[in-house]
């Protein structure tokens, strides 16, 4: 017994050592990171004051304060330099919400966009915009167009095609009466949540989302929760309002309408297919410059008369050597029988080589209109 107490008092010493040891990296990384906290906060108010001074030169020069040209070029920068650990998508976010500080401080920037809170147009709008933006939801698409227009807000955001559903035939008819300016794209992976107020699926009796949200996700449904009752819903975001009132109802929904609502996530990702992505154009007044790596949509009409799609549109296009992403055709909803066609292709209104094909498809057409010229958006793996 002599020998045994000195041991366990040498061990429990060399536990308290290490444990003080352990505690004192601790406390030391927690300096160094506090540290650099303050770095990066007299940092980023040094890149405020600067962004203080641009919106002078913005204002003397009459430039907007979105410019999603110069942003995409911070962005591609960003992922060149980074080196990890941080993932390009996390640097990406918490850049996002830098600029978004930075542009409220030159200019308040309002958007409009289908509501209500909570929409997948919330969560692109959001995405874009950053949580300094003011995003305003309106009841309609004609509704995000007017507030553009009538200058209540700077940009609206609207969906315009899906890759499933597709086009949204509305918004390109408003897109070809408007004078407004597509000034970016965003591509908005669509994942649907199943969300309720406990999170717990045995709870739940009630399942509620937009019909083509419910569709979206049958499989899952049958498999899981066979025999609730479905209840349609105006959208998702409203299905998640609903599940916010009752804890017997769940909601088929976006990871953002968790957030907003408060909603606890049963189950993630369970529509079919991981390929459901939305296209949104932002809409505004301003005209981009060149990036090298744009789209343009445009929207004419031609004469009826047998060729003339192929003699006065693809000919010229295959003889330029650009690039057609999307073609489709709309009915003018002027005259019966005749229809429009929007088109989408590769390269910017100002280049030499568009500037002369455009020009050349004028001539053919009974109407032609630039709806814009944009950088490409990135689709989201």
């Amino acid at each position: 017994m002599t020998y045994i107490f000195p041991v366990a008092i040498i061990v429990t010493n060399l536990f308290k050592r290490e444990k003080m040891g352990s505690s004192n990296n601790f406390d030391n990384f927690r300096k160094k990171i506090d540290s650099l906290d303050q770095e990066i906060l007299k940092l980023l108010n040094e890149r405020g004051d600067i962004a203080l001074e641009i919106r002078k030169l913005k204002m003397e020069n009459s430039v907007g304060v979105y410019d999603p040209v110069r942003e995409m070029l911070i962005e591609k920068k960003l992922k060149e330099l980074n080196e990890g650990p941080l993932s390009d998508d996390s640097v990406l976010n918490i850049f996002r919400e830098i600029i978004s500080a930075s542009r409220s401080l030159q200019q308040p920037t309002r958007v409009a966009y289908l509501g209500p809170e909570g929409s997948y147009s919330h969560q692109a709008s959001f995405h874009e915009f950053g949580g300094s933006a003011e995003l305003i939801p309106v009841g309609s698409f004609e509704e995000v167009f007017e507030e553009v227009e009538n200058q209540r807000v700077s940009f609206g955001v609207v969906p315009v095609e899906n890759s499933i559903e597709g086009s949204v035939g509305m918004v390109l008819d408003l897109l070809s009466r408007s004078h407004l300016q597509i000034a970016a794209e965003l591509f908005e992976r669509i994942n649907h949540f199943f969300l309720s107020k406990t999170g717990n699926i045995n709870d739940i009796k009630v399942v509620a989302s937009h019909p083509q949200a419910i569709g979206q996700c049958k499989k899952w449904i049958s498999k899981n929760i066979p025999g609730l009752e479905l209840l349609e819903t105006s959208s998702t975001a409203e299905a998640a309002r609903l599940a916010t009132r009752k804890k017997n109802l769940a909601a088929i929904a976006s990871e953002h309408s968790a957030s907003i609502y408060k909603l606890n996530v049963i189950q993630k990702n369970i529509e079919e297919s991981s390929l459901n992505t939305t296209r949104f154009f932002v809409i505004g007044d301003r005209i981009n410059k060149p990036t090298g790596q744009d789209r343009t949509s445009i929207v004419f009409s031609l004469k009826d008369i047998p060729g003339a799609l192929q003699k006065a549109f693809f000919q010229p296009f295959s003889d330029a050597k650009v690039n057609l992403s999307k073609i489709e055709s709309r009915p003018s909803k002027e005259r019966r029988w005749e229809y429009l066609f929007f088109v989408d292709f590769k390269g910017h209104a100002q280049d030499k080589l568009i500037k002369g094909l455009l020009s050349k498809l004028n001539k053919d057409c009974v109407y032609l209109k630039v709806l814009g010229s944009y950088p490409e958006g990135k689709l989201s793996k």
